[in-house]
């Protein structure tokens, strides 16, 4: 598998051109605003979904402009969207430092959350992209369903295979399949072709899902020990999901008791972790991940063989493999 550094090599101009570009949109006219904006910007990600535009829309034409306004708008709601989760999962830590909400507060990271989204609509609107508007208005509703929906089942614990695919392919994959056909809707206008840009990109980003959910069964981190964090906030993922599905009746009730009643005791959390590994958990949903970035890369085949194809395989590869 190449590196990372390799896969970005067919866009290293549009990734350098990104920068200054997606930070100007990072600014405000409130002071406060601008400090708590600039942070987000020193602590932010890989970009792997403005990599996903720009391999997207190399893969149809040239990249332009509209390549930056489009991975600018995705990254935007995604940073969004970041600041909105730690609000709702009450997280006081992200990528390794603390969130907005741990150093200004829930109001403000509210509102800082606010402030980002609307830079990312006034942004297409401002270039008069409206397919570029319709693509993110639809990853914003159904990542707020997905959300909601996860909300609902884990108060409930009654969580189905059919429902987790359900809440993954809305919260997560939408966003990696609105990043895939905004970069194809750049530079082609072929509804056909976005709409299966849209429909690979859902594939990878349950894939991309999956892999997360199975880091919270791996060891990781300086402890170099599994976090639990979906158990200890009643989150019934694909891996212990299995477990459920595996279990007699008494089993899964016991499990099920473990988790409502004493999701925040380390022991416990622990003992749920072991049985999951123990059980196959890990091991089916990693065969389901790399199922569907088979799917999503058998989908990339139908297109013509070139570099920015080639990287977006390799992509697809490494976000199933990475190690954080």
């Amino acid at each position: 598998m190449r590196t990372l550094q390799k896969i970005q090599e067919p866009i290293q101009q549009e990734l350098i051109d990104f920068e200054p570009f997606f930070k100007s949109s990072l600014q405000g006219e409130v002071p406060l605003l601008n400090t708590i904006l600039n942070y987000l910007y020193r602590t932010k990600g890989k970009q792997l979904r403005p990599m996903f535009v720009f391999l997207s829309a190399q893969l149809f034409g040239q990249t332009n402009h509209l390549a930056q306004v489009a991975a600018c708008s995705v990254e935007l709601l995604h940073t969004a969207t970041l600041v909105h989760d730690d609000v709702v999962d009450e997280s006081y830590e992200r990528r390794g430092v603390f969130s907005v909400n741990a150093l200004w507060k829930n109001k403000l990271a509210v509102l800082v959350g606010d402030f980002i989204l609307a830079q990312g609509l006034l942004l297409q609107l401002k270039h008069q992209q409206y397919g570029f508007l319709q693509l993110i208005s639809r990853a914003v509703q159904d990542m707020s369903e997905g959300e909601i929906l996860q909300i609902k089942k884990s108060r409930k614990l009654d969580i189905d295979s059919e429902t987790y695919f359900e809440i993954i392919r809305k919260k997560t994959a939408s966003l990696i399949a609105t990043s895939m056909a905004i970069g194809a809707s750049s530079t082609t206008s072929d509804p056909e072709i976005i709409e299966k840009m849209y429909r690979i990109g859902q594939d990878a980003g349950i894939a991309f899902q999956i892999k997360d959910d199975i880091f919270d069964y791996q060891d990781k981190g300086i402890i170099g020990k599994p976090t639990g964090n979906d158990i200890k906030e009643k989150k019934i993922t694909l891996p212990l999901l299995y477990v459920l599905n595996q279990s007699e009746p008494s089993e899964k009730k016991r499990i099920l008791s473990l988790i409502r009643k004493k999701n925040t005791n380390t022991a416990t959390v622990r003992e749920l972790v072991k049985l999951v590994i123990d059980k196959g958990g890990i091991a089916y949903a990693t065969e389901m991940m790399n199922e569907f970035r088979e799917k999503a890369i058998n989908g990339l085949m139908d297109f013509p063989e070139s570099e920015a194809r080639s990287s977006l395989i390799e992509l697809m590869h490494y976000v199933t493999t990475r190690k954080k």
